[in-house]
C-alpha cells in the first residue's frame, strides 16, 4: 500500500508541475530568445513588430536611451491614433551633432514575434532614419542577455503576444531607472 501512495503523489506532484510548466501566466513571464541578423559591421537586426504599422528590421542599440522611429512609421501611428506624444529631447546624432526630437509613446511592440512589450517611449528622427531598439524598450524586458556568437537576444521580463503581463509590478516606472550613456539626453 505504501508503494500504491508513493505513486500517487508522484503523479500529483508531475500533474502539478506540468500545469505550473504549461500555464500562459509561465509562458507569458518566461525567458525568451530571438535569434538576431548579423548585417556585417558589428550590427545586430531584430524583427520589431510595431502595432498598427507592421514588421520591419530594428537595430539591436544598446547604447541607445530610446527606441526610435522615423517619421514615416509615426505618420502610420498618429493616423492609427496609436501614438501619444510625451514631451521633446535633445537628441545626440551618430556624429556628435544635437537635434530636438519628440518623443511619443506607443502601445505595444513585439521583438522577435515572441516579446510583446506595451507603453514603449520612442525618439523621432526625421526622414526615413533607420530605427534602433534601444533601452527606453529593452529595459522592459529585463533582465536581458545580448550574445555575439551565436547572435542572440535573450529576455525575460515579456509577454507573449496576445496575452497580458502578469505583473507590471515588477517594472519600475521609466522616470525612476537608472540613466546609462544615452543616445537622447533631456533638454529643453
Amino acid at each position: 500500500m505504501g508503494a500504491s501512495r508513493r505513486a500517487t503523489g508522484v503523479l500529483v506532484a508531475v500533474a502539478f508541475v506540468t500545469l505550473l510548466v504549461a500555464s500562459p501566466a509561465t509562458l507569458a513571464t518566461g525567458s525568451v530568445t530571438v535569434p538576431m541578423k548579423d548585417k556585417g559591421a558589428d550590427t545586430f537586426y531584430v524583427d520589431v513588430h510595431v502595432e498598427g504599422v507592421g514588421v520591419s528590421d530594428y537595430l539591436v542599440d544598446t547604447g541607445a536611451g530610446y527606441m526610435t522611429i522615423n517619421e514615416d512609421v509615426l505618420a502610420l501611428l498618429q493616423a492609427r491614433e496609436q501614438a501619444i506624444y510625451i514631451r521633446r529631447l535633445r537628441g545626440i546624432m551618430a556624429d556628435g551633432s544635437t537635434r530636438v526630437v519628440p518623443v511619443y509613446r506607443i502601445g505595444s511592440i513585439s521583438i522577435g514575434g515572441v516579446c510583446r512589450i506595451d507603453d514603449v517611449e520612442a525618439a523621432v528622427f526625421p526622414g526615413a532614419s533607420r530605427s534602433l531598439l534601444g533601452l527606453s524598450a529593452l529595459r522592459k524586458a529585463a533582465p536581458l542577455m545580448f550574445s555575439i556568437e551565436p547572435p542572440l537576444l535573450q529576455m525575460t521580463n515579456c509577454a507573449a503576444p496576445g496575452l497580458p503581463k502578469v505583473d507590471d509590478t515588477t517594472q519600475a516606472p521609466t522616470s525612476l531607472m537608472p540613466r546609462t550613456r544615452e543616445i537622447v539626453r533631456s533638454g529643453e
